[in-house]
């Protein structure tokens, strides 16, 4: 029981600035005897109102209760939204502050929230977290310090709030592109027409002939039935296609840029890029690689396979050997046997480390098509626009400028080949690849 009191409660500056200072007219009494006897009034006048402080603070069981709203998951590299709701039960007004334990991945240790209630009055407090990794955050015991307007004692009261929440991958970024794809407005995103090389075999209906439809469509037997009125097939971009997302695991992937790492961008643009595919009636499927082959789900579109990608995505770690190019291509003439889109998500730092992949991949080039999808260096960037005030800055530019010539170099040299190429910043890669998908489904490319 003592050792809970000590635990509670606490005592405020306002307490120790007017006890410094009685100490102060203590010590000033030895030359002006008059100030002794005020002195002891105000030091009794200190216990009296710490006394009814601490009387009104812990004459409740529970003052000021305090609820943790989150949602069940959080979604990786997104702004996530945490709620506190909090009551007075005093019926006067204390100031409070909030301290949360956040999970231990954001390390944080100067978190709080201050706020003034009223007597009964009830309060919602919002603050945002940014996940940078997937797994599992547990949030701990949610602290409460109160002051009443005598402002000499604190007392503390700790909930015990536990809870634990899964950090899924973008699912935030997901739903919003899911909505413009079922508004036929991706467009908003950054997507552009694109002219038709080819004509659509798949066929949708037959509709009134209008000013701009292709000629070519018109169907003369059902103008004839009409009495005149032109009538016109209307197609509609195949269905049915495969698409497959190949995430590179391996350790070049690991490289972190705004506190995730290529990685957790390739899987957030494939969870985006999975669900555009299955509203556009095409199949999603997914592989994922590094020194071995590691998770292999068949290309489908049935009701459950965004829950499939979803759960193959969550448990992907980046692994610290070199990727093995070989085993992907072998595994890709072996298990997509129909022509398909591979979206390959990988990194390329070097010519020399392309060329020493670029047979795999024009092989597996030659059966599918290829979309391989790396990622530009943002932090080198920087260094190239800065200016160089000395020598050592200036060989740092160059180098930074050779290194992005480098990349340019390997987009060209996966042109040569024929080998679609997105080079991309990591905080558009979800954008661009999307944009590439429905370019590459207007150009009827599969």
């Amino acid at each position: 029981m003592l050792k809970r009191f000590y635990k509670s409660l606490f005592l405020t500056r306002r307490f120790y600035w007017i006890f410094v200072a009685i100490i102060g007219l203590f010590i000033l009494s030895y030359g002006a005897a008059f100030l002794f006897p005020v002195a002891q009034l105000l030091l009794l006048f200190l216990g009296i109102v710490s006394a009814l402080d601490y009387t009104i603070l812990f004459s409740r069981r529970s003052p000021v209760p305090v609820k943790r709203v989150l949602s069940e998951r959080f979604s990786n590299g997104d702004t996530n939204k945490v709620r506190l709701e909090v009551r007075n039960n005093y019926p006067f007004r204390v100031w409070v502050r909030i301290i949360d334990e956040l999970p231990e991945q954001f390390q944080r240790r100067d978190f709080f929230l201050d706020c003034n209630l009223n007597g009964n009055e009830e309060q919602a407090l919002t603050y945002e977290l940014r996940p940078t990794e997937r797994g599992e955050y547990v949030f701990h015991s949610i602290n409460v310090y109160i002051r009443s307007p005598f402002g000499i004692v604190r007392r503390r009261s700790i909930m015990d709030a536990e809870t634990a929440v899964k950090v899924l991958p973008s699912w935030f970024r997901l739903k919003n592109f899911e909505l413009l794809a079922y508004s036929h407005n991706l467009a908003e995103s950054g997507n552009k027409k694109i002219r038709k090389l080819g004509h659509s075999l798949e066929f949708e209906q037959i509709k009134e002939y209008v000013s701009g439809d292709d000629i070519r469509s018109i169907n003369w037997k059902a103008t004839a039935r009409k009495g005149g009125q032109l009538m016109v097939n209307k197609y509609t971009d195949e269905r049915s296609q495969q698409v497959y997302c190949i995430i590179d695991k391996g350790r070049i992937m690991k490289m972190p840029f705004d506190g995730m790492s290529l990685l957790d961008y390739a899987i957030n643009a494939t969870l985006v890029l999975s669900r555009v595919a299955l509203i556009k009636q095409d199949k999603a499927g997914l592989i994922t690689f590094a020194d071995q082959i590691g998770s292999v789900l068949p290309a489908d579109r049935k009701a459950m396979q965004m829950s499939g990608i979803l759960e193959v995505l969550y448990n992907q770690q980046t692994r610290f050997l070199e990727t093995d190019f070989e085993k992907l291509y072998t595994l890709v003439r072996t298990r997509i046997t129909q022509r398909s889109l591979l979206v390959l998500f990988t990194n390329f730092e070097s010519l020399s480390g392309l060329q020493r992949q670029l047979p795999y991949i024009r092989n597996m080039a030659r059966n599918h098509l290829l979309l391989v999808v790396f990622f530009e260096n943002t932090e080198l960037q920087q260094v190239r626009e800065a200016d160089a005030k000395d020598i050592e800055g200036l060989y740092t530019k160059t180098i930074a400028e050779r290194f992005a010539f480098e990349k340019r170099l390997i987009v060209k040299e996966l042109q040569k080949h024929g080998i679609t190429t997105i080079l991309t910043a990591p905080e558009s890669l979800t954008v661009d690849a999307v944009n590439k998908y429905l370019e590459i489904k207007t150009r009827l490319a599969i």
